[in-house]
């Protein structure tokens, strides 16, 4: 009924924002008599900001139309690789007839992203894979809001998820690195691993980036909130049916708009002192500042769906069983054994000032991979980043992604052809004090050892 109330109150809203729309127009455009009232820009930006509140927000687009590789402007086309019910494997194929960019291109790593399914779309991530395509082929998974999939498709679990990783590494080649970011950081553990346990060749590398893989170190509220409520709440309390005005009426879901609700409850000072800022931005005339206000907000404001099913196992299985520490987790009646991984090098990487996935959590993955060589299995902290930090804006270009772009770089096959990279120091955290030493002078301050001492 919650999910009807909504869609209602936004159908009432809609021509209210509309009106907004033009009003601000009308008291900002050069041309209108009412832009040289008394008070008009104050009009004019209250209006602007009202319409932002009440519109709906649609799914954004990557609009990745171009790359740089070896200082040559490419051209980038957004090509759908594999589509499934509940997501599509996208590839950002470049494109070019420059001759030294071509033979750059031909030596560079496939990388498979795998976006979170938390809320948000897959495009939050556009940052990650515009830095990406410099050095490296790039696909990445664009989940579909659950309230575009009929119901005909079926319930879609955890363990799906597991399955559809697993699908999407295998039509990415063998070859491959695997990135993902917070929630996926335990499906794709649990996907590797089972690829291990069965003799499968698994990706080349793992990196984890700000996810729960032991949920238990350094709880952060969205833990909390996990551990506090019980199964059954979550079951009462937040799933709802989707209406009848979109393709999967019925089917049961955790709504984006509650979704969205608790992200904005979580720092609602940042963001109401967020929205004042853009109001006075608008007077002032700094339109730069009120640009980026909108970019951010077209994103962090875009939601979706969330399957029932998927959602709840996620609950039960990371949050409140710890399933995966705790080597309990049957996918399918197989049970996850990271230790199987036996060849796959092993990053980690957490944000200083995460207050999602707390200390620890990611760097937990070393304790469970024990079969992976000391040699290959490195941690990294990114000094003065939150959660988003670690994956876009300037800390994740200046100091993250260099770190994982060496790191992919040096455990790919192709690296061991190229003099340059296969001489080049891995510019990660080292496996021992004596390798920090080793390598002071491209390491970062931050870096720590994947294992031993606290990252803290």
């Amino acid at each position: 009924m919650l999910y009807q109330l909504y869609e209602t109150q936004r159908a009432l809203m809609a021509p209210f924002s509309e009106f907004a729309s033009a009003s601000a127009k009308l008291y900002d455009h050069p041309l209108s008599p009412f832009s040289h009232s008394p008070m008009a820009q104050r009009l004019s930006a209250g209006f602007d900001l009202l319409h932002r509140l009440s519109k709906d927000y649609e799914k954004p687009p990557f609009n990745i139309t171009a790359a740089s590789v070896g200082g040559v402007t490419i051209a980038v086309q957004e090509q759908v690789a594999l589509e499934k019910p509940f997501c599509r494997l996208l590839r950002f194929k470049r494109f070019t007839d420059n001759p030294s960019a071509l033979e750059t291109m031909k030596s560079q790593p496939t990388v498979l992203v795998v976006a979170p399914l938390s809320g948000h779309h897959a495009t939050l991530l556009r940052d990650t894979v515009k830095s990406l395509l410099h050095d490296h082929k790039v696909y990445i998974t664009d989940w579909t809001d659950a309230r575009m999939v009929p119901l005909e498709a079926g319930p879609f679990k955890l363990d799906d998820y597991v399955e559809y990783v697993q699908e999407f590494i295998r039509h990415c080649g063998p070859d491959i690195h695997v990135i993902s970011v917070c929630q996926p950081t335990v499906p794709v553990l649990a996907a590797v691993s089972l690829m291990a346990s069965r003799g499968e060749k698994t990706p080349l590398t793992m990196t984890m980036m700000g996810g729960p893989i032991d949920a238990r170190k350094s709880p952060t509220s969205v833990n909390n909130l996990a551990t506090n409520k019980s199964y059954s709440w979550f079951e009462s309390n937040v799933i709802f049916r989707v209406p009848q005005n979109f393709p999967g009426a019925g089917r049961a879901v955790y709504p984006g708009f509650l979704q969205h609700t608790g992200f904005v409850a979580m720092n609602p000072d940042r963001h109401l002192s967020s929205h004042y800022d853009y109001f006075l931005d608008l007077i002032r005339g700094a339109d730069v500042s009120a640009d980026s206000h909108r970019q951010f907000y077209d994103e962090y404001n875009a939601v979706l769906d969330l399957p029932a099913e998927y959602y709840l196992d996620t609950i039960k299985i990371v949050f409140q069983d710890f399933a995966l520490v705790n080597g309990t987790w049957h996918v399918h009646g197989e049970l996850v054994k990271p230790q199987d991984i036996k060849t796959t090098a092993l990053l980690t990487i957490e944000g200083e000032l995460d207050d999602i996935s707390g200390a620890g959590q990611t760097r937990a993955a070393h304790g469970l991979c024990s079969g992976v060589p000391r040699s290959r299995a490195f941690h990294y902290d990114a000094e003065g980043a939150g959660h988003y930090g670690i994956f876009s804006g300037r800390r994740w270009r200046d100091k993250v992604y260099p770190q994982v772009r060496d790191f992919i770089a040096r455990f790919d096959d192709a690296a061991a052809a190229s003099p340059r990279l296969a001489a080049a120091p891995l510019a990660v955290a080292a496996a021992t004090k004596a390798a920090v030493k080793a390598s002071t002078r491209t390491v970062a301050k931050r870096q720590r050892p994947a294992r031993g001492q606290s990252a803290r």
